[in-house]
């Protein structure tokens, strides 16, 4: 029992020492490109040799919490297609734009003096595909890392989640349906001042959880209660938005290719057409850049209770040369069929549904997440309410502006634990996935915990969501 007792406190000891146990070097700057000084969006900034780092927003910004024990250790700062950047971390400036110049690789060199290798995109894509098994991990892992969710229609935000989270995962071999967990950790932000509304979501409910089924048109929004539409609202944002979606579901392409009916299984080239566009450099090695675009049937996603059918794929696959390992997944989901392009259109206001990043980092040569954004259109309002007595431009505004709502979800992974006492530990404590669920907030665990840096833009939309939010408490 003292045992057991031991290894608990060392297990606490090194998570604890891992997030707020030393003091910390804050590395921020902005990166641009060389030749036309526009900033460099999503470029990988980490630690030599580790899994510490962050992502550069829209801005071309980042900030990054590094631990003094790391002061003489080298930071890279590298972008597809760009020669990297280096310097010890006790010598980086942070008052200095750093400047990336483009690096590309010539395609007809490699050719010809390369062995026998696929040479077309489908052939490139078909070899990464059967190498997931030996470039993806192998064995379980926890990855901890910070997830910002946010909900805003075309003027404004009306709902933010900030997380610290946790994932497990046993390895690519397993289910993640079955085998793959995640807890929210710690909460740093919650605002909700969405619209109460919504009787789609309402709808949707009722048809789901319920024998009968019933029409928008048959509901009478005066004849609910609030409660009953915020229930709705609460199942809907699960439904929709919930962590097991990004992890367990089909948009996790390379994680979940072994699954039945996966986008990237053994069909993946009946719904996707995959064309070598040129060969790049990343971090001083080569890596295919691969064009996605539509296959022969459409794309469908299957989701319970959703119209997710009928769309086509368009996007990038980074490939490395030496090892077919995928570095960086982008990928859109676009209306195709008659029935997605009027939906999407009449409730979207849009023909893109999905909008998928995934960005890879090579540890201990495996491939795991490093950061997902997550981008999808969602149905909260109705639109004007007929009863209210505003001008036809007003109505027009509204319908427009403030009718259509889209969520976005990132996720930032900076800290991978493989040690299986560690794990085995973790996995005995309980875990919640429920990203909706409002905690305190820890100002020590924050401190020095690595997030995503916000873009200006998106940074006042939040001080306005905040202050809106203060004012509705008052």
């Amino acid at each position: 029992m003292v045992h057991k007792n031991l290894k608990q406190l060392l297990v606490v000891f090194v998570l604890l020492f891992a997030i707020v146990g030393y003091s910390q070097t804050e590395l921020k700057n902005k990166i641009v490109d060389f030749g036309t000084l526009i900033p460099i969006e999503s470029a990988s900034i980490y630690i030599k040799n580790t899994t510490m780092g962050t992502v550069s927003n829209s801005d071309g910004k980042f900030v990054l919490q590094v631990a003094k024990e790391f002061s003489a250790d080298t930071l890279i700062i590298s972008s597809i297609g760009y020669k990297s950047f280096r310097i010890p971390v006790n010598e980086f400036d942070n008052t200095t734009e750093i400047y990336l110049e483009e690096d590309i690789a010539s395609l007809d060199e490699i050719v010809l003096i390369a062995e026998a290798r696929p040479k077309t995109g489908n052939e490139i894509v078909l070899k990464a595909i059967k190498k997931l098994e030996v470039n993806l991990p192998d064995s379980a892992y926890i990855q901890k890392g910070f997830l910002r969710h946010k909900e805003r229609n075309k003027i404004e935000f009306k709902w933010l989640i900030e997380s610290a989270i946790t994932v497990y995962d046993s390895g690519y071999g397993s289910k993640s349906s079955e085998y793959l967990k995640i807890n929210v950790d710690q909460m740093r932000k919650s605002y909700d001042l969405r619209d109460v509304d919504s009787i789609f979501s309402y709808v949707s409910y009722k048809n789901q959880n319920s024998r009968s089924r019933i029409k928008p048109k048959d509901v009478n929004r005066n004849g609910l209660k609030t409660s009953q539409l915020v229930k709705a609202i609460k199942w809907n944002d699960n439904r929709v938005n919930g962590l097991q979606n990004i992890f367990q579901g089909k948009l996790n392409l390379l994680r979940n290719a072994d699954d039945t009916k996966a986008l990237f299984g053994e069909d993946i080239l009946d719904r996707h057409k995959f064309e070598l566009d040129t060969i790049l450099v990343d971090n001083d090695r080569k890596i295919y850049k691969i064009k996605i675009s539509e296959g022969k049937d459409f794309v469908g996603l299957g989701t319970k209770g959703i119209f997710n059918e009928g769309y086509v794929a368009k996007g990038w696959l980074y490939i490395y040369y030496d090892n077919y390992a995928i570095k960086k997944v982008e990928y859109e989901l676009v209306a195709a069929s008659d029935a997605q392009k009027v939906r999407s259109k009449r409730l979207f206001d849009t023909q893109v549904n999905h909008k998928l990043v995934i960005n890879y980092m090579e540890y201990k040569d495996k491939m795991y997440p490093n950061y997902i954004y997550y981008e999808t259109p969602k149905l909260v309002n109705v639109g004007f309410k007929a009863d209210e007595k505003v001008s036809d431009e007003e109505k027009e505004r509204y319908n427009k502006e403030e009718r259509y709502y889209y969520t976005v979800q990132e996720i930032l992974f900076s800290e991978i634990i493989l040690d299986k006492e560690v794990i085995n530990m973790t996995l005995d404590s309980e875990w919640d996935m429920d990203i909706f669920s409002p905690k305190p907030y820890n100002k020590a665990f924050w401190k020095n915990y690595n997030i995503l840096l916000e873009s200006e833009e998106d940074e006042k939309l939040i001080e306005d969501l905040s202050t809106r939010s203060s004012l509705f408490k008052d």
